[in-house]
């Protein structure tokens, strides 16, 4: 979808300032709404990254822009809560539980930890054989979809060379409308900055993106 969260390439927002020696959480919260998040989605079994991201992505603007990455994980993880009927709102107004517990696909316990924090694997069996190949110039796909897609606005319309050939992979896009998860052939596809950004941009600069086959058009 098209909104603020794809900041890619956009003038306006100043340089990035790493912060030195920058702690893993500036205050303990922070923690504890990573671990609810991780928990919830181990638990709940009802979503995955992608719909996690698509969440994030529905943010309005003044909240998305306005606070925090962790303060982003503790609204989305709110939303889906009572998105999925695991809370109700009024139980998020007073603060605690107002209804009997819900179910939960698993329980979790310390034992549970390692499960729970390991990322499961996205690669899946062709479909069909690749499209493109190495050194292969494409168009990416000028598309402007209202839902969750992984292809970032600024290559969009663009012609780069396919440098990396990935294998198939769950496609985000479908899995976050519903469709199950119609695994995709993944490409890294290498742009000249000049190309994203015209005759100013560093000449030695390039741009590599992982895109889905869905996304890219022959050159």
């Amino acid at each position: 979808m098209d909104g603020v969260h794809d900041m890619g390439g956009m003038d306006g927002f100043g340089k990035v300032e790493p912060e030195i020696d920058e702690p893993v959480f500036h205050a303990p919260w922070e923690g504890r709404v990573l671990a609810m998040n991780r928990v919830m989605a181990y638990s709940a079994g009802l979503w995955n990254i992608d719909v996690n991201r698509a969440a994030t992505e529905q943010l309005p603007p003044q909240i998305y822009l306005g606070v925090s990455y962790y303060e982003k994980w503790h609204i989305r993880l709110e939303k889906m809560l009572v998105q999925y009927g695991i809370i109700e709102p009024d139980e998020l107004a007073a603060g605690h539980a107002l209804h009997p517990a819900k179910p939960l696909k698993r329980t979790f316990t310390v034992n549970d930890l390692e499960k729970a924090l390991t990322r499961g694997k996205f690669g899946r069996p062709a479909q069909a054989p690749a499209r493109f190949k190495i050194g292969e110039r494409v168009r990416m796909k000028n598309i402007h979809p209202k839902t969750h897609t992984r292809l970032p606005r600024y290559v969009r319309g663009h012609v780069g060379e396919i440098v990396h050939v990935h294998g198939t992979h769950v496609f985000p896009d479908s899995v976050v409308r519903g469709e199950g998860e119609n695994p995709q052939w993944v490409y890294t596809v290498r742009f000249e900055a000049s190309e994203l950004w015209g005759p100013d941009a560093d000449p030695t600069v390039k741009v590599s993106v992982e895109a889905f086959e869905p996304y890219l058009d022959p050159a």
